[in-house]
């Protein structure tokens, strides 16, 4: 799934500077570890935490980089004594989950999820170390994201 975010971008205004608001978005998106939850709420951890920090507090689940998730492989866990990322996209799996291959569908899943929770505009309320979002309770369209993992695919048309 890899990082959504590029450092190396931003956009010129007329003035030849960078644009201020993208450069804020990229130092905000570089200052946290984001954790996607399966219920589609997101955490951002704002200062270096261990992943067993984390698991600690949830337990039966274990952490994913998203940029270590390929099809066809069992998810690898972050171990409990590694610092999560700052800038780095995780995922809160269930331990039932562990020792199952990613199917390509359960990783179109977990990216739609990803995608919105990281686009959600709700305000925050922010914490030093740790800020969540909740999903949007507004109906959108492509928002819908079910919990767990299904075999069935939607044929409805929006």
């Amino acid at each position: 799934m890899g990082n959504c975010a590029s450092p190396q971008y931003t956009n010129k205004n007329k003035n030849g500077g960078g644009n201020s608001k993208n450069m804020m978005m990229i130092k905000f998106w570089q200052s946290t570890a984001k954790i996607i939850r399966m219920d589609g709420r997101l955490q951002e951890i704002r200062q270096p935490i261990k992943a067993g920090d984390v698991i600690s507090q949830n337990p039966k689940t274990f952490l994913c980089s998203s940029e270590s998730m390929y099809v066809d492989s069992v998810l690898p866990h972050v171990p409990e004594d590694e610092e999560l990322q700052l800038g780095q996209i995780y995922f809160l799996m269930p331990l039932s989950k562990s020792h199952v291959p990613l199917t390509l569908q359960e990783l179109c899943s977990l990216a739609i999820k990803a995608s919105s929770a990281l686009s959600d505009n709700h305000l925050i309320t922010t914490t030093n170390w740790v800020s969540y979002r909740t999903p949007s309770s507004q109906p959108q369209a492509c928002r819908e994201v079910p919990v767990g993992f299904s075999t069935q695919v939607s044929t409805r048309r929006i």
